[in-house]
């Protein structure tokens, strides 16, 4: 059986959710081998929480060792492309966080349409700069698209093989009150808002299902054509400044916090795609897909295979109920297993085989590419107030 070693470069929420599903995964011996964060104690807490043999003072330390096959990139969206190539080059295959890439840094002055024209160009310049190191080095890469492995949407796959009909309209949404990383108020260190760092995966499942549509039908691959889209900062309106307290973050700086996307596909399908930091209630991860012959509605989270009621915020300590809620009485949907509800296990054992097997997992580079082309040209649209044609 072939041993796996594993290095995390970030030691966060996501390396969080990577570990655990990797502790998971079955057919695959998986050595948890070293791990490295900018804050040195949270990389020995990581370690010591997870049975990591080995902890390292950089990532470029981490990537210079023999004893790593692959990485986990769960640091900020700006450090992803830099970390990605130098692991590359270092001959390890990548596991990379949503989204892939952007463009980041400052402006340079730009507003409205101009800056959005050059933050797509930036963005699809650093997404060929990472398609090239790792093609050229012939590592994996492994994108961390969880919605692609949701049970929810594994069993949509089957049943849509089954039943033959064709994909003409899909709506899927992830939202909910508001990230706490402060990183993410400002487009120059986050990229962009909420279709940036929440949309990505509903664009993401999208574009997978209609990949994976023209494979079972036989046809050629199907293909974003165009995007429409709007977006707002809905913190700075008059509805928020009369109504004064909200329990919704508000201390944004200058990303939007509200996106909706219609995507065209070359066979004349779309999709709907929301995005919000403004809906209070904890995570909103919901799909649906209207075929020909059937309709699929999957619903990740809020998962209501657990509900429990209390009046007493102290009445379940500090068990983890469901991610973003912001308080703890009354009726909560408490997820049973809200990892594996939403993917990350599957995932982790994709990848795993994909690497022991010397195979390309089912959510690569092109999905990871592709969605970021997507959600900058969905910023110019927004900016130009127009269709953008891809």
């Amino acid at each position: 059986m072939k041993t796996v070693s594993v290095g995390f470069i970030g030691a966060g929420f996501s390396a969080h959710l990577h570990v655990e599903g990797l502790k998971k995964v079955y057919g695959v011996t998986v050595r948890l081998a070293g791990v490295t964060a900018t804050r040195p104690e949270r990389a020995v807490a990581f370690a010591k929480a997870h049975g990591v043999a080995e902890t390292f003072a950089t990532w470029q330390d981490l990537l210079a060792s023999p004893a790593i096959d692959v990485v986990c990139i769960c640091v900020p969206n700006g450090l992803h492309a830099e970390i990605a190539i130098a692991a590359a080059l270092a001959g390890k295959h990548i596991i990379c966080e949503k989204p892939m890439t952007g463009a980041f840094g400052p402006s340079n002055g730009l507003t409205g349409a101009a800056r959005a024209h050059d933050e797509r160009e930036r963005a699809l310049a650093s997404i060929d700069a990472i398609r090239r190191a790792v093609q050229e080095a012939g590592v994996l890469f492994l994108y961390a698209e969880n919605w692609v492995y949701a049970p929810a949407m594994l069993k949509t796959k089957r049943l849509l093989e089954t039943a033959k009909g064709a994909i003409i309209d899909i709506r899927a949404e992830e939202s909910h009150s508001g990230s706490h990383a402060l990183r993410s108020r400002r487009r120059e260190t986050a990229g962009g808002g909420a279709l940036m760092m929440l949309g990505s995966h509903p664009i993401g499942a999208a574009l997978h299902l209609k990949d994976y549509e023209a494979q079972i039908a036989g046809v050629a691959p199907i293909r974003v054509t165009a995007v429409t889209c709007e977006t707002r900062a809905l913190y700075d309106t008059e509805a928020v400044r009369r109504a004064g307290h909200t329990w919704i973050v508000s201390d944004w700086q200058d990303v939007e916090t509200w996106a909706n996307l219609i995507i065209g596909f070359s066979d004349g399908s779309q999709a709907v795609i929301s995005a919000s930091f403004a809906m209070l209630g904890g995570v909103r991860n919901t799909f649906e897909v209207y075929t020909t012959n059937a309709v699929y509605r999957g619903n990740m989270t809020p998962n209501d295979g657990l509900l429990v009621y209390t009046p007493d915020p102290q009445s379940f300590g500090n068990e983890y109920l469901h991610e973003k809620i912001e308080t703890r009485t009354g009726w909560i949907t408490a997820a049973p297993d809200e990892d594996w509800v939403r993917g990350y296990p599957q995932e982790m054992q994709d990848f795993m085989e994909a690497i022991a097997s010397a195979r390309q997992p089912v959510s690569g580079l092109t999905l990871a590419a592709d969605v970021v082309d997507v959600i900058y040209a969905a910023y110019q649209s927004a900016e130009e107030g127009r269709r953008i044609n891809l």
